[in-house]
């Protein structure tokens, strides 16, 4: 486009100031214009290097941005400094060393401006400029696409960078703009970075995305404030503090990050308030280091996408969280190290995998008027040192209330759990803790559990309907004072009539003190568990290993699978009758490794395994409890090991089925945690080999690489079981009993038309075998139903049949987006 010309409209009171003049360069026209004239520059592209030292007002044709360009072949291409308005330009820059629009003074209006550039910087703002930018674009793939720095500020309002080559936008010197309603995306390093003490940026409504980074960082004593603001689609953490630096947080949304969706160190502090994180893949918040600090109120933290805490407090930081919510995520709240310390008021923590509040290497929290419910466990206070405060609080529906061990010494006042499958409050291995008024309902194991002579204190405590019993305590155990139960469970020792505990006690017999009316005094206390962990209820089996057996049998296909099963069940039966007659029986390992590809049948073959083993009372209680890496892999050194042990202990009496295991150990695993829960899971297979039956299972290849990673791997598992992959005609008998268990049948030349379409699907790595064929019924009970719907009087056959139009076309195979 040829350069063209501008008009000079000059301004002023007197009327012969009143007149106009075209200049053939932009130079020219600034040279004769002063303060309030217009410049108006006729589309073209001129090479200069523009300086704006006079409040003049410099625009192109109104509503055609990019009809008049501004590119000179290096340097800055318009330098501002004056309260002068520019509008209605592109302005292009091609110096590295250089940005593209440089404002140093005044303050300017910037109003509907492109800068698409190659340069240092899409728009500088420096010194004591305070401009007004409204809806400018800045694409800037080489450099950073706005830097507001040495004091500058100014007010941004409905801005976009499309594109950045460094940070989005950079507040540094003591620079400290306001965004209104602007995007950042498209940035490679931060969107937003604010650094320097002295440093600041407000932020409203602003949205930053799709950046190859950081979403937001603040550090080295920068602040910054945003208000209504959302950060996502990050490539790093979403928004990270570091030294000194402070943020608020008002009405935020940070979602869809990889990595941390907040990280905070170094004396940090960040304020959250009404503010939503969520689909993380690490942790929500992550509080490192003395002196960093988190106050969140009204916040709710939830979907993590990723097997680490929501909320992560360690070295020394501390965090408050003030009616929030915490929910589907691995772990709630874990605080870890001397010094650091997690305060929950009136929050709560639900829908957690594994520990809903996890305290350890001596830190501390403090929860007030919580609820915790649907947990593994609802808090476990680790080791030594390890402690604080439960009041008023209320945990429901998970596998254990309260776990204390290894020291550590927690007060609960006024906290009741209610319905967990193990125990309500379970306390081992020198744990120590005060319970005050503290009640457990519904249990379907003990209420109270106090094993290994752990010295707890129980006062005013009351269990009701706890299946094992309200109390079950090692003899040189805790003491207990006041403490009642109801009927439901064994029953416990009474209180002696003068109330200062039992009379065993005076023989150097210490044991309960609890009050379990209407027991009589001096009933017996029922001798304490072996177990060293809190193990699940051992209810009867209710189905005979027969009835098991032939559900097993009537299974579609597996018939090598199923006589496996039946051989391994027999030699275990025959060893039970052989010992019950007095002869030695061979020892058989009940570990077992299944092989195949997806949707073969392994976890249900899993079920029914444990199930007859509990009909032969071979194990306990015969449920199932299904992990894969994420239930048992940690984010750091330990806690592998601890949650290994936590999927050990919930599958006690039953069976631990470890879907794809070999995951546990990636062929390019370097210091991966994987190897720790193999190590763990080989230990604990010796030292409880009775306990729990481990099933691995993946595929077949992958499967035998897994076996070789531990010497005492293979040596565990000496039996291997494999899944066939389904032919046509199984994958036709199980859409026909999908189709008789929905009360709908096949019509005619539906299963011909079946066998064809299984004949020739694709047996590709994505093949789900069992799940094609139910994912096959459900297309075709769709179609059917769009087919049906049309009708205004269907009849019953019309209703029930399935016909050959209604299957998928192999182009669009069944769950093909859902």
């Amino acid at each position: 486009m040829a350069q063209g010309t501008v008009q000079v409209t000059h301004g002023g009171a007197s009327r012969w100031r009143r007149r106009s003049g075209e200049y053939p360069t932009l130079t020219a026209a600034l040279a004769v214009a002063g303060d309030g004239d217009v410049l108006s520059i006729a589309p073209g592209t001129y090479r200069e290097n523009l300086v704006l030292d006079r409040a003049v007002t410099l625009r192109g044709p109104e509503g055609s941005v990019g009809s008049v360009r501004i590119a000179p072949l290096d340097g800055v291409a318009l330098t501002v400094r004056a309260s002068a308005v520019v509008q209605d330009l592109h302005l292009e820059g091609q110096d590295r060393a250089a940005p593209a629009v440089l404002v140093e003074d005044g303050a300017p209006e910037l109003t509907d401006l492109r800068v698409s550039t190659r340069s240092a910087a899409g728009i500088e703002v420096r010194g004591g400029a305070r401009p007004l930018v409204r809806r400018c674009t800045v694409e800037n793939p080489t450099g950073v696409g706005i830097a507001v720095l040495d004091g500058g500020g100014g007010v941004f309002e409905e801005c976009e960078v499309v594109a950045a080559g460094q940070t989005g936008v950079s507040v540094r010197g003591g620079g400290h703009p306001r965004l209104e309603r602007c995007r950042i995306h498209h940035a490679t390093g931060a969107g937003i970075g604010v650094t320097g003490e002295g440093s600041g940026l407000e932020a409203l409504g602003c949205e930053v995305y799709e950046i190859r980074g950081a979403g937001v960082q603040i550090a080295a004593r920068a602040a910054a404030r945003l208000t209504d603001c959302s950060v996502h689609r990050t490539s790093a953490d979403g928004v990270t503090l570091d030294t000194d630096a402070v943020l608020t947080l008002a009405g935020c949304d940070i979602h869809d990050i990889p990595e941390n969706a907040v990280d905070l160190r170094s004396r940090s502090v960040l304020t959250l308030s009404r503010t939503t994180v969520r689909r993380f893949g690490r942790n929500g918040l992550s509080v490192w280091d003395p002196g960093t600090r988190v106050d969140a109120d009204s916040c709710e933290i939830h979907d993590s996408t990723g097997d680490y805490p929501a909320v992560w407090i360690s070295d020394g930081a501390t965090a408050s969280l003030d009616s929030c919510r915490v929910h589907d995520v691995p772990d709630a709240v874990f605080v870890l190290d001397r010094g650091s310390r997690a305060d929950v008021v009136d929050s709560d923590l639900s829908q957690v995998r594994n520990t809903a509040v996890s305290v350890s290497d001596g830190a501390t929290a403090q929860l007030d008027d919580c609820r915790i419910r649907e947990a593994a466990t609802g808090a476990w206070f680790r080791d030594h040192g390890s402690g604080g405060t439960l009041a008023n609080c209320t945990i429901d529906s998970v596998q254990t209330g309260v776990i204390v061990t290894k020291g550590a010494d927690p007060t609960l006042e006024r906290c009741t759990v209610s319905s967990p499958a193990e125990a309500g409050f379970y306390v081992s291995a020198g744990g120590r803790g005060t319970f005050t008024a503290c009640r457990v309902t519904g249990s379907s194991g003990f209420g109270f559990h106090v094993l290994d002579g752990c010295r707890t204190t129980l006062t005013r405590c009351h269990t009701e309907r706890c299946a094992r019993g309200g109390y079950e305590f090692a003899e040189d155990g805790p003491l207990a004072e006041e403490c009642t139960s109801d009927a439901s469970g064994p029953r416990l020792a009474a209180q002696s009539a003068s109330g200062g505990g039992l009379a065993g006690e005076r023989a150097g017999i210490r044991t309960v003190t609890a009050v379990q009316s209407p027991v009589p005094p001096a009933a017996e206390v029922p001798a304490p568990r072996p177990a060293d962990r809190p193990g699940p209820a051992s209810p009867t089996p209710s189905r005979r290993s027969g009835e098991v057996l032939g559900q097993l049998d009537a299974l579609v296909g597996l018939d090598s699978v199923k006589r496996e099963v039946r051989a391994l069940t027999d030699m275990i039966e025959v060893g039970r009758r052989r010992q019950q007659a007095g002869l030695k029986a061979a020892s058989v390992r009940r570990h077992l490794v299944f092989t195949g590809s997806p949707g073969t049948g392994k976890t249900t073959v899993a079920r029914l395994y444990g199930e007859i083993l509990a009909s032969l009372g071979v194990l306990e209680r015969g449920h199932l409890v299904e992990v894969s890496r994420v239930d048992l892999v940690g984010e750091h050194i330990g806690s592998t090991a601890i949650r290994t042990q936590e999927a050990f202990d919930r599958a006690r009496g039953g069976v631990l089925f470890i879907d794809e295991a070999y995951a546990l150990a990636p062929e390019d695993s370097g210091r991966d945690f994987g190897r720790e829960a193999i190590d763990t899971l080989v230990k604990l297979m010796e030292d409880h080999r009775d306990a729990v039956v481990v099933i691995v299972a993946g595929y077949t290849a992958e499967m035998d690489r897994f076996l070789t990673v531990n010497p005492g791997v293979a040596s565990r598992f000496s039996r291997t079981i494999t899944f066939g992959d389904y032919g046509p005609g199984e994958l036709l008998r199980i859409v026909e009993q999908q189709a008789e268990e929905h009360e709908y049948r096949l019509g005619e030349g539906a299963p011909e038309a079946l066998l064809t379409y299984f004949t020739e699907l694709p047996k590709g790595p994505a093949f789900g075998n069992g799940r094609t064929a139910r994912q096959t019924f459900e297309s075709m009970v769709e179609r059917h139903a769009g087919r049906v719907a049309q009708l205004s009087e269907p009849s019953t056959d019309e209703l029930t049949l399935l016909f050959p139009a209604d299957l998928p076309v192999l182009s669009d195979p069944p769950g093909a987006g859902r």
